[in-house]
């Protein structure tokens, strides 16, 4: 079978916990460098996973420029992504990105392009889009079988270590962008639709030291067509919860949890006084990501969660993040999205316990 190869940019937390042990479970892709700021650490984790090259930052272009690998993994803080982006695209790589996309659109658009322009396939790292009990929900909903969904309430939150460059300003750290992207991206495939209006209410928290930068919470409220509402929650000082629920005109369905990796997709579906449960396999998703992005390349066909979705998630953060600052709401303008994550995308691979965390 043929394997692409991929290069870990950013060998931080989610590289070790999640992206390398992932991507050594499947069968078309494998790991060939790493590029990070900490050699030693990197050859410690190279060593580990069987990784042949490593290389630094001021490596990458010699990495990019060497055979070493079809395409690269970015898991570098946000205000990084687009310039690692766009070196990549320009000298042959396909790229595979963490989200948020871009810190601005001006940079996701010219990620976007360089891509297009070289003939790449550019994947926005939505993990979920290729786990079984995400999919299943949007699949129920768009067979009926809570009606018309009109409503969408989610809560995602966690204690933030203090130190953490989610909570540096520079990095466009914060709730919003770090976890309140899987709110958003949920809701906008639950509806089927873009957010036409967006307003939010931030939080700096009780003198926390750690929110001197970021916000500590923001409660945000979003308006899609038909006139469904969605609101959701993040936060980085709160215990750790996520879960959603979709309100239709027949019923209604919560995954709980429903955004983390860490642990299995639950799910409860009410229908008048009929209540039934269900839980999902526990896949891996990272495997499952990196195995639907290989066939994409392998087979010529682009993936679901291109740049474009990145960029939609983008227009909606920024709209939201000025929401907060101004008081006033926001409008969005963004065009239908051609494509939705769908059972065919969804990869199953169970979980490994090879990994190593430094």
């Amino acid at each position: 079978m043929q394997k692409i190869r991929y290069a870990v940019v950013g060998a931080g937390w989610i590289s070790q916990e999640a992206f390398m042990p992932g991507a050594g479970l499947t069968e078309n892709s494998e790991m060939t460098a790493i590029v990070s700021g900490s050699t030693e650490k990197a050859r410690r984790l190279a060593e580990f996973h069987e990784v042949p090259a490593v290389y630094s930052y001021e490596q990458y272009d010699e990495m990019l420029a060497a055979d070493v690998c079809d395409a690269v993994y970015v898991a570098l803080p946000n205000s990084m992504h687009a310039d690692y982006t766009i070196r990549a695209a320009r000298a042959g790589k396909h790229i595979l990105v963490e989200k948020p996309l871009a810190t601005n659109i001006e940079d996701a658009e010219a990620m976007i392009a360089a891509a297009e322009e070289n003939g790449l396939y550019l994947m926005t790292a939505y993990r979920l889009h290729n786990e079984p009990g995400t999919v299943d929900v949007l699949e129920r909903i768009r067979a009926g079988e809570i009606g018309d969904p009109r409503i969408f309430s989610a809560i995602f939150s966690f204690f933030a270590a203090p130190g953490n460059h989610r909570l540096k300003a520079s990095h466009w750290g914060g709730p919003l962008q770090d976890i309140g992207v899987y709110c958003l991206n949920a809701v906008r495939h639950v509806f089927g639709a873009e957010p036409e209006e967006v307003t939010a209410v931030r939080s700096h928290g009780n003198g926390d030291a750690r929110f001197a930068e970021v916000e500590e919470s923001i409660a945000v409220t979003l308006k899609f067509p038909e006139g469904r509402l969605a609101q959701f929650i993040a936060s980085f000082g709160g215990d750790s919860r996520d879960c959603y629920t979709v309100v239709g005109t027949k019923g209604s369905l919560t995954l709980d949890p429903g955004f983390r990796f860490e642990t299995p997709m639950a799910m409860q579906r009410r229908n008048g006084e009929e209540i039934a449960f269900e839980t999902f396999m526990h896949t891996d998703h990272f495997a499952g990501q990196t195995a639907y992005f290989s066939n994409c390349i392998i087979g010529g066909t682009p993936p679901e969660a291109d740049g474009g979705e990145g960029l939609a998630d983008m227009r909606a953060l920024l709209a939201i993040e000025k929401a907060a600052e101004t008081g006033q709401p926001q409008k969005v303008n963004t065009p239908p999205r051609p494509t939705h994550p769908t059972r065919k995308m969804v990869h199953e691979f169970p979980l490994t316990d090879k990994r190593l965390l430094l």
